[in-house]
């Protein structure tokens, strides 16, 4: 099969992740964009760029003859199609089939019948590949699935066929809770794939999460090129990725890759692909599932194979047969990725919209950090809020582990908050760096939200930041105005988070004085982003935006707001009756109405935003005076959807 240009229908660090290596090849490369993505890096690095439309994914990124009239348009012979989006839709493979052009993954049969768990389940046991007892029958009558919810007990597990990323899946450990959960479960299914078809399993409690990477060509060979473990996740979504696994010896990579060789080999399987396999406690290891795409994770066995998966999957489409045989492959090191993530963690995961102020990744030997940023982007809430991968590799899993900590510190985001204080947190955790996480890590070790909002900030960053905040006019005037003419000490207020603090200045011939609380500090000017504090010489980072200084120095990166002028008990203070929008997103379900009255937590409205339902709550007790939307409704951040007359009695 020959091709010469290649249309990359997906956008972000993907598209630019495949770009690159399309070009090393020597392929012409096509970018698709919808309206708000414009002025990406994945559109600035193709040779070519086609707008498929609106920001909506549905009219845009997932509107298959948009994308094949782009292919016409450009005269692109082949589509890489990324994850997510499209990417395991066999429809949109068997369409570029029909339209002469290389769709560069599996056939549209091995999508579709990996894509339903219940029908792959069946062909897995057919195959002898290990699975876990349950139900995968065509009857989903609530009668049987009851029925078989009784014979499997519990704890059970209930997952959507269709599902992924955890939406339709629910663990009952109450028999009592088992009606419910099925229909919750139904509900969600049909909601999010279209399908309320379900399968049962015995619930494998706090196992890892161990998936294998193989490749097919259309010659029958079949390998795999190691583990990666990914046990590592909130509510079902990878936060950590390494391989090897330090779960797995060298007989159970054995074994479990023999298992996965032969699902793949099961549906006749061609190109990159990932077996997903539970590990239990005791060591047996099932199946789970098998996504029919490139994976996000994939660096990480790049890194510890010296190979690269996008090119092994152009050769694999152009009818090639795999370059390697499974005895030539070899696990060299070790390697971490973390996600990067526009997302507040403290505030239940919030997901973040705001511009790219400042990026700078960081460097250095062992470092990669695959992205799709540009400064002055717009983070918006039509898409995943997954920013970049930031990956470290190392001789042993401690060297890659102390290199991707640094790495995710020493990266600057200034603009919008991220989850870069959660990732340290998690690679630093005791359990973490023995090796020994599971699946319920997260919500064991960090079940606090103030376990996830780090600490308060030094006394030493207070004052930076209040002396940057006072003598930076412009982002690029670093540490300029330095006089001596100030009498007395000057107050500045500074907001972080839940924490306020006043720091007084005063201003000495070459350095200022600084009282924080009880603590005193001298900060010396020594160039652009560069001063001595205390005697020691420190770097550092900052912008400032409006109200807002972006800080970031001593391996923390801190958002600082001038509080110092600000009324008190203005709106914005918790507890003012104002509910508004903590981002663009659309209302699908309005749980109030005027004239309510309504206690401090409950909630009032729920709002979906990239692919994920938020719940507003009432910040204080009182009646519902407005109700300013209606399900459906299209909400912009900050805008007003719920005003509520304070109960004053309650102070």
């Amino acid at each position: 099969m020959s091709f010469e240009k290649i249309l990359i229908a997906n956008r972000g660090e993907i598209a630019c992740r495949v770009i690159t290596t399309a070009q090393s090849l020597g392929y012409r490369t096509v970018a698709v964009y919808s309206e708000p993505d414009a002025g990406a890096r994945h559109v600035q690095l193709a040779d070519e760029a086609v707008c498929v439309g609106p920001a909506l994914a549905s009219a845009s990124y997932l509107n298959v003859d948009a994308l094949l009239d782009a292919c016409r348009k450009t005269g692109a012979d082949a589509v890489h199609p990324g994850y997510g989006f499209l990417s395991e839709n066999a429809g949109f493979s068997k369409a570029c089939k029909d339209a002469g052009i290389t769709f560069i993954g599996p056939d549209e049969d091995a999508i579709h019948l990996m894509g339903s768990k219940r029908l792959s389940k069946i062909a897995m046991i057919e195959a002898g590949v290990p699975c876990i007892p349950g139900y995968e029958g065509e009857d989903q009558s609530d009668a049987t699935l009851l029925k078989e919810a009784e014979r499997i007990g519990l704890p059970l597990m209930i997952k959507a066929s269709a599902g992924g990323g955890g939406r339709g899946m629910r663990v009952v450990t109450d028999a009592s809770e088992i009606s419910a959960q099925l229909k919750s479960a139904r509900q969600e299914a049909k909601s999010a794939f279209g399908s309320d078809e379900l399968i049962l399993e015995r619930a494998v409690m706090q196992p890892r999460h161990v998936e294998i990477q193989v490749f097919g060509d259309r010659h029958g060979n079949v390998i795999h090129l190691g583990e990666r473990d990914c046990s590592v996740q909130r509510r079902h979504q990878k936060v950590v990725e390494e391989a090897p696994s330090p779960a797995v010896d060298e007989t159970l990579r054995q074994q479990m890759g023999e298992a996965a060789v032969n699902a793949a080999k099961a549906c006749n399987y061609v190109g990159a692909g990932t077996v997903e396999f539970l590990l239990a406690p005791e060591g047996d290891f099932f199946f789970l599932e098998m996504n029919t795409r490139l994976q996000v994770e994939h660096p990480v066995t790049e890194l510890i194979t010296g190979l690269d998966l996008v090119a092994w999957q152009i050769k694999v489409a152009r009818g090639e047969p795999l370059p390697l045989s499974q005895e030539q492959v070899t696990l060299t090191g070790h390697a971490m990725e973390v996600r990067l993530y526009a997302e507040d963690p403290a505030q239940n995961y919030m997901p973040q919209t705001g511009p790219v102020l400042r990026w700078q990744p960081a460097s250095g030997d062992g470092v990669r950090i695959d992205h799709g940023l540009t400064e002055g982007y717009e983070v918006g809430s039509h898409y995943d809020p997954m920013l970049a991968k930031i990956i470290a590799v190392g001789d042993s899993r401690e060297d890659a582990r102390r290199r991707l900590i640094r790495a995710v510190e020493d990266t600057v985001l200034m603009g919008v908050r991220d989850n870069r204080t959660f990732l340290a947190a998690i690679l630093r955790h005791p359990v973490f760096a023995r090796g020994e996480a599971t699946t319920a890590f997260i919500g064991q070790d960090f079940a606090d939200d103030a376990s996830m909002a780090g600490d308060a900030p030094s006394s030493q960053l207070w004052a930076l930041a209040a002396l940057l905040r006072c003598e930076v006019e412009t982002p690029s005037s670093d540490l300029r105005g330095w006089h001596s003419s100030t009498l007395g000490a000057q107050p500045v207020q500074l907001r972080c988070g839940e924490h306020e603090q006043t720091v007084y200045i005063r201003y000495q011939d070459n350095h200022a004085d600084l009282i924080v609380g009880e603590d005193k500090h001298r900060i010396e000017p020594l160039g652009p982003g560069l001063a001595s504090i205390d005697g020691i010489r420190q770097c550092y980072r900052m912008f400032q935006d409006g109200k807002q200084s972006w800080l970031q120095c001593q391996g923390h990166s801190v958002c600082f707001e001038d509080a110092t002028h600000s009324a008190a008990g203005s709106s914005d203070q918790a507890g003012s009756g104002q509910i508004r929008a903590p981002m663009d997103g659309a209302v699908i379900e309005v749980c109030a109405k005027a004239g309510d009255v309504v206690k401090r937590g409950q909630v009032l409205v729920i709002m979906e935003a990239m692919k994920m339902e938020h719940s507003l709550k009432a910040d204080c007790d009182g009646t519902v005076e407005t109700v300013d939307l209606a399900v459906g409704s299209q909400v912009k951040r900050q805008q007003l959807l719920v005003s509520i007359k304070a109960d004053n009695s309650e102070s």
